[in-house]
């Protein structure tokens, strides 16, 4: 009896299990291995400076979309309070900091953006 049903919950189990692939490169030297490896797309191309903003740019929209999520909690944080004074003060802290947050966020991301703008123009 045990068997049966330890055969029955295994078994949705094994559709979960997914195979790993990867791509084999069957070319000669390492020096070609580098060069079809440069064309691989999502690696980075150009120079430090580039990759360095681009990379900033990145965290601080990972940053703007923490604060999103931040914003929601505070809000749930209302709700669930049931009324609460003390829910309420908490909230709404929460909130005031995470729009002060965002608008750092959001003048970081103009200052990169003027940045990488300037710098790709020489």
């Amino acid at each position: 009896m045990l068997q049966t049903y330890t055969a029955l919950l295994a078994l949705p189990l094994t559709f979960l299990v997914q195979r790993a692939s990867a791509q084999v490169f069957n070319g000669g030297s390492l020096v070609e291995g580098l060069e079809h490896a440069a064309g691989i797309g999502g690696l980075a191309k150009g120079d430090l400076r580039e990759v360095v903003l681009h990379v900033l740019i990145f965290v601080l929209n990972f940053l703007a979309l923490a604060a999103v999520i931040a914003i929601v909690v505070a809000g749930i944080w209302l709700v669930v309070g049931g009324g609460s004074d003390e829910s309420k003060e908490k909230a709404k802290k929460i909130i005031l900091y995470v729009i002060i947050g965002l608008l750092v966020i959001l003048f970081a991301r103009v200052i990169v953006g003027l940045l990488l703008s300037i710098t790709t123009s020489f």
